[in-house]
């Protein structure tokens, strides 16, 4: 408690509005605080940008302008963030309303010990908030990534490699219902045959290998400059 007293004081200290102090302290996670005040003090996002929205898959891309070979890309990914905490900072991302958003989340969900459906019905007031608040924004909303239970680090995700492909296929429907374009990875990154991360192309069994990114960023190239 003292921990997220002092948080939220020096986040008034520094001059945000409350609103801004509500959605830090959301999470007690240092890394996500941190993340979304040096959100905050870099300029506002415009309708130029392009924001690509997501946890640690995304923000260890690192520059995605390299990746996907063009400007105005903004990371707005943070290590171990969930549906529910993309929520709570989208009110730093639809205000510019930019042209373009890729959404990917629901694997740290997965670790919480939520379904498939519970998920799912996150993600969609997600999608369903990012249309309402900024509707000239393209959504681009992306599959979540396989994992590979045979590294044995991710003792949270013990069970759940087929979980992903059913929160896919509930993400996809629900996409292609409403007519938001949905980008599916997961079959690019499977063992033949399987529904589990191919090893070259992960360091642990869910972050990416260089490669891994190469495939991820190919994949983006053909809608950023639509």
């Amino acid at each position: 408690m003292k921990k997220l007293f002092f948080t939220a004081l020096s986040i008034l200290m520094m001059g945000n509005v409350s609103a801004q102090v509500a959605h830090v302290t959301y999470k007690s996670s240092a890394h996500y605080n941190s993340k979304v005040l040096e959100f905050e003090r870099m300029r506002p996002i415009e309708s130029t940008d392009i924001v690509m929205l997501g946890n640690s898959l995304t923000e260890f891309g690192g520059d995605w302008n390299q990746l996907l070979r063009t400007e105005n890309v903004r990371n707005r990914g943070i290590m171990g963030d969930t549906a529910e905490g993309m929520y709570h900072r989208l009110n730093q991302i639809l205000p510019g309303h930019p042209k373009a958003l890729f959404l990917m989340c629901g694997v740290n969900d997965l670790s919480h010990g939520l379904t498939p459906q519970q998920i799912f019905n996150r993600i969609k007031r997600l999608i369903d908030t990012i249309r309402r608040e900024s509707p000239s924004t393209k959504l681009y909303v992306q599959s979540c990534l396989p994992i590979n239970e045979t590294t044995g680090r991710w003792k949270l995700l013990i069970g759940k490699t087929d979980d992903v492909p059913q929160l896919n296929r509930l993400i996809e429907e629900y996409c292609r219902q409403n007519n938001v374009t949905f980008i599916n990875l997961f079959d690019k990154f499977t063992r033949h045959g399987t529904n589990s991360m191919r090893l070259e192309l992960t360091v642990d069994g869910i972050h990416l290998s260089k490669v891994g990114y190469k495939i991820w960023s190919f994949e983006l190239r053909r809608y950023v400059n639509n």
